[in-house]
C-alpha cells in the first residue's frame, strides 16, 4: 500500500511540473512579440530578420543571409490568417532577386500551437528567450532526405 502511494504522489509530481505553457488563441496578436529586427548567425554568416507588427491581418518580415560580406540569398515572409488561424508562408529569392519557388509557389508552414514564449508552425518554431532574444528552429531536408533542425538565435539590434 506504502509504495503504491510512493508511486502515485511521483506522478502527480512529474505530471505538474511536467505541464506545458497555456496555449493561447490562433491570433496574429499572439505572434506580435515576434515583430522587430533581428540579428544573428547560421549557415557560416550573418543573417537579420526583420518583423513588422500586426496590421491589416498579417506580419511581414525581410531576411537576408550574409557570408563573405555577400548576400547569398533572401526571403520575403508573411504570417497571415488563413481559415481562422496563422500560416507561415514565404518566398526565397537568390542575391540578384530570382526566386527560387514558381511564380505562383509559396512555402507554408501551418500553425500548430501559440503559447506566451512559443509560435510552433509545421516546420518552424518562433522561441521567445526574452524581450529582446528568440530562437527560430527551421526544419531542413538534407541531402540524405532527412530532417536537419536548424537553430537561429536572434538578438534585437
Amino acid at each position: 500500500m506504502k509504495r503504491t502511494l510512493y508511486i502515485i504522489s511521483l506522478l502527480l509530481c512529474f505530471n505538474l511540473f511536467g505541464q506545458t505553457e497555456t496555449t493561447l488563441e490562433p491570433k496574429i496578436e499572439n505572434c506580435a512579440w515576434i515583430a522587430g529586427n533581428w540579428k544573428g548567425e547560421a549557415f557560416g554568416g550573418q543573417t537579420e530578420e526583420n518583423w513588422s507588427t500586426p496590421s491589416g491581418g498579417s506580419m511581414m518580415a525581410t531576411f537576408k543571409l550574409i557570408n563573405d560580406g555577400q548576400v547569398s540569398f533572401y526571403e520575403i515572409e508573411i504570417i497571415r490568417e488563413v481559415n481562422d488561424t496563422p500560416m507561415l508562408q514565404l518566398k526565397h529569392f537568390n542575391s540578384e532577386l530570382k526566386g527560387w519557388e514558381t511564380k505562383d509557389e509559396t512555402v507554408d508552414f501551418p500553425l500548430k500551437e501559440i503559447t506566451a514564449t512559443k509560435v510552433v508552425f509545421e516546420g518552424m518554431t518562433f522561441e521567445k528567450i526574452s524581450d529582446n532574444e528568440m530562437n527560430v528552429y527551421v526544419d531542413i531536408e538534407n541531402k540524405n532526405g532527412e530532417i536537419d533542425i536548424v537553430k537561429f538565435n536572434y538578438k534585437k539590434s
